[in-house]
């Protein structure tokens, strides 16, 4: 039959626990099957269930874990002499009742004790593993309780992280350090172990048919020697070496469980601790890779991005106008920025106002300033953006929005660097360099009579086109990495990732809002991730949502059709010449036209 074989908290005389039924409950409360005393356990902490010949050890309550091996979990299927922490409290599940032989308390016999004192150790290890103890305390911890458990003279732990194997601590049974720990270990024992990562016990060394003859131990003269494999997930991470050099078969098969057992904890260390180098190492490698491609403010490597950080460095040092167009969201107030603080005039203001956000009966007050008594509420004389924008940047946001009665005042501004506030008769010279941004194609509203032609030409002294999110390629997942870090720690006060899935859910949604979208994305998430690993889910990227990776001739085709419309666009809708310039028949571009139409080829 089954068991739990308990060691209290207090650390009383152990109790067997026998699993004779479907459902034993765990807890402090007087109603559990097992009963706690004290020892950080809930009233009704946790349960265990037999289904189908195996035992699966659950929490109870909300609130509730165990560990096992070191981790803390809420559920565990648990196999022949597992070790389970509940509190401070220590449980350890035997499959078969044969080795178990319940005794009265008062009178324990002696393997008992020594099996006591062995969990005891364990037990202890346990509590300075989830203490905030150092790596380097707590493999010294480890050797020292397994010299005391085992009554070796000597203690190594041994990481083979990828190369040949090298001592990180040596104690000595007085619980020092080996000064020397390299040179008292055997090479051969080491080299086997590492090789069958199996454990090795050798009883006495130099009369033993393998390694009496190894150079390392004669000269050392070992006696007896365990050497047992530190793993994770199957690799062998490290080994825990001991020695007594004064006694043969000195360890014993009865004692190897119980090195496993602070092996296997030892491996989960290691593992943890290999994790964060690792990651630590990542996150610098990111770190770098995000200064290798970001400008000032603005974060990016495909090429169009590479293409603006030229033009801004290229025009920054001048005080010509420019004109940044893309759709909303694009960061296009970034790139103004950028534009300045490249500049002469990175010390002078950076003056933004947004033309589409102030009701055109302020707009030219707002702009320009009005003096006291101008219109109605003016009681007093105030500055525009204008003349607080003196000796700096003054960036024109949705400049587009702008009504055609204000642009005739902008033009003058921008030709003359002369402004008149609102009411006033005079002007005011101003020192200014003027940056547009747009989410229309002023182009196009020129065209359609909505925005001057002459301004348009003023602000237009070079253009910056920003790309989309969509067209950036893995920009979009350097950006998403890079909000992560901002908003993690400010909003869920720690680090926080994106699973597999939610990237690959990233590069596929096409970000209509583009980076301002990501962004708002993004914060949710943090919010609602519950381990601190940003899913499909918490991203409101389903798989349903996502955009549908096309077949090889959709996509042709889809290409196709906006080459087409691209030319036939650049010709004024010509089709003869949009036939001519494509080296096609004119019937391709007739046929794509009523497709277009709705109507069939």
């Amino acid at each position: 039959m089954a068991s739990f074989v308990l060691y209290p908290a207090d650390l009383g005389a152990p109790v067997i626990m026998p699993l004779d039924r479907r459902i034993v409950r765990i807890g402090t409360a007087p109603d559990n099957d097992l009963v706690l005393t004290g020892g950080g356990a809930l009233p009704h902490h946790a349960h265990v269930v037999y289904d189908k010949q195996s035992f699966t050890l659950s929490t109870s309550d909300a609130d509730a874990t165990f560990a096992v091996l070191g981790k803390a979990k809420k559920t565990h299927k648990l196999a022949d002499k597992d070790i389970v922490h509940v509190g401070e409290h220590l449980l350890r599940f035997v499959s078969f009742d044969h080795e178990l032989k319940p005794r009265p308390q008062s009178s324990p016999n002696p393997a008992g004790g020594a099996d006591l004192q062995r969990f005891v150790a364990l037990h202890r290890f346990a509590q300075k593993l989830m203490s905030s103890a150092s790596l380097q305390q707590l493999f010294e911890s480890l050797l020292d309780e397994l010299i005391a458990l085992t009554g070796a003279d000597k203690a190594f732990l041994l990481l083979a992280l990828g190369g040949e194997p090298k001592v990180h601590v040596a104690r000595n049974i007085d619980h020092e350090p080996l000064v020397k720990g390299d040179e008292a270990i055997s090479d051969s024992i080491v080299g086997q172990v590492l090789e069958t990562g199996e454990p090795l016990i050798v009883a006495d060394a130099l009369s033993h048919e393998v390694f009496r003859s190894s150079q390392s131990v004669m000269r050392l003269k070992l006696s007896s020697v365990m050497c047992v494999p530190l793993k994770a997930r199957g690799t062998t991470l490290g080994l825990i070496y001991l020695g007594n050099d004064n006694a043969i078969n000195h360890f014993g098969k009865d004692l190897l469980d119980t090195v496993m057992v602070f092996a296997a904890e030892g491996g989960l260390i290691l593992e943890s601790a290999v994790a964060r180098r690792d990651l630590e190492v990542k996150v610098d490698n990111l770190a770098h890779e995000l200064e290798d491609r970001r400008f000032g403010e603005l974060i990016g490597a495909c090429d169009s991005m590479r293409d603006i950080y030229k033009k801004i460095s290229r025009i920054a040092t001048t005080d010509i106008s420019v004109l940044i167009e893309g759709e909303t969201g694009t960061g296009k107030e970034l790139v103004a920025r950028a534009v300045h603080t490249k500049s002469n005039r990175a010390k002078g203001p950076f003056i933004v106002i947004n033309c589409g956000a102030i009701p055109e009966n302020l707009l030219e007050s707002e702009l320009f300033g009005h003096v006291r008594g101008a219109f109605t509420g003016a009681i007093a004389t105030t500055q525009g953006k204008f003349q607080a924008a003196n000796g700096g940047t003054l960036f024109l946001d949705e400049v587009g929005e702008m009504p055609l009665s204000l642009q005739v005042k902008i033009l003058r501004a921008i030709q003359e660097r002369v402004v008149q506030k609102v009411g006033d008769t005079k002007g005011e010279s101003v020192d200014i360099r003027f940056v547009a941004a747009t989410n229309k194609r002023l182009v196009d509203e020129v065209k359609s009579g909505n925005f001057r032609e002459d301004l348009y030409y003023r602000l237009n002294v070079v253009t910056l086109s920003l790309p989309p999110l969509r067209e950036r390629d893995d920009d979009v997942l350097l950006i998403a990495r890079f909000l992560l870090a901002r908003w993690g720690v400010q909003i869920a006060k720690r680090e926080v990732m994106l699973s597999r899935e939610a990237m690959r859910a990233i590069k596929r949604w096409h970000w209509p809002g583009n980076i301002r979208e990501l962004e708002n994305r993004i914060k949710k998430a943090i919010v609602f991730s519950d381990n601190g690993v940003i899913t499909p889910d918490n991203l409101d990227l389903s798989e349903q949502q996502t955009e549908r990776i096309l077949s090889l001739a959709e996509a042709r085709e889809l290409w196709q059709r906006e080459y087409i419309n691209k030319i036939l666009a650049l010709n004024d809708g010509n089709r003869t010449k949009t036939a001519r310039d494509l080296d096609v028949d004119p019937r391709t571009v007739f046929r794509h036209l009523e497709r277009e139409r709705g109507g069939e080829a």
